[in-house]
């Protein structure tokens, strides 16, 4: 069971990160009319750990592409920080994302070509960007990939790609890491692995993550869980663990059942 903060620094409410108000995200028109997100409010603190759960089709993932700029919404508001994406043309929503946010997908997506260092830099020296070299060793550190940094992704396990792809986001310091199912392809020490570096990443570096899963596990390593069902928020649970997750899911699939 991964280790929770104390009372002590819950006492200090942190700024928001990325914030969602009657955001709405509807597919299709007519009789394939599909109400993805249904006017869903949810904050997301700065320097906090967020772990977002649902059943297939609740909307959890859609309200990360929505709030990661990767999908436009129908209606609300989504921002991240003080800035509304929804005003923002193509060219502005790709700086936003190459600047502010960091993504981890289930999905490694790291050039087979390039070392992890290459990997890890990539975005930097796409935006023309130079790494900050001690935060660069910082982050490396942490997610311990000090001695494969000249290893390619084929010499690498899928437990260490993954790493690189957190250390990816990561490297550019950004406001908020969004991390949809990061753990779907590892095994369960793996993932473990990747989750203890993420929450690290919170507590230690003070970054703010959004995590959304499916596993009761890897919500507990989460600072709160935020439950949706049917493109609705539903429920809410802090500083979670295994068991508390597992209790409240009969609640959950309750409301779920009732909609």
């Amino acid at each position: 069971m991964p280790p929770h903060a104390t009372a002590t620094t819950r006492l200090r409410a942190p700024s928001v990160a990325a914030r969602a108000t009657g955001l709405t995200k509807v597919y299709g028109e007519g009789e394939t009319r599909v109400v993805a997100l249904d006017s869903v409010t949810v904050e997301f603190g700065r320097g906090r750990f967020t772990a977002i759960m649902g059943p297939s089709g609740s909307g959890k993932s859609t309200l990360m592409h929505c709030m990661a700029g990767l999908d436009a919404v129908s209606g609300g508001s989504a921002q991240i920080g003080a800035t509304e994406l929804s005003g923002l043309k193509d060219r502005q929503l790709t700086r936003l994302r190459r600047e502010k946010i960091g993504f981890v997908f289930q999905s490694f997506n790291l050039l087979p070509t390039l070392d992890a260092l290459e990997n890890i830099t990539l975005p930097l020296d796409i935006a023309g960007r130079r790494p900050d070299q001690e935060w660069l060793e910082l982050i490396v550190g942490t997610v311990g990939l000090s001695g494969r940094l000249r290893h390619r992704p084929a010499q690498l396990s899928g437990g260490q790609q993954q790493r690189v792809a957190v250390a990816r986001a990561l490297a550019g310091r950004p406001e908020i890491i969004f991390a949809d199912e990061p753990t779907g392809n590892l095994d369960s020490r793996s993932g473990a692995e990747v989750l203890g570096f993420l929450r690290d990443s919170v507590r230690e570096l003070g970054q703010t993550v959004v995590l959304v899963t499916h596993d009761p596990v890897a919500a507990s390593y989460a600072d709160r869980v935020v439950f949706l069902a049917d493109g609705r928020v539903t429920d809410e649970l802090p500083d979670p663990t295994p068991e508390s997750v597992l209790d409240r899911m009969p609640l959950f699939d309750a409301k779920e059942r009732t909609n």
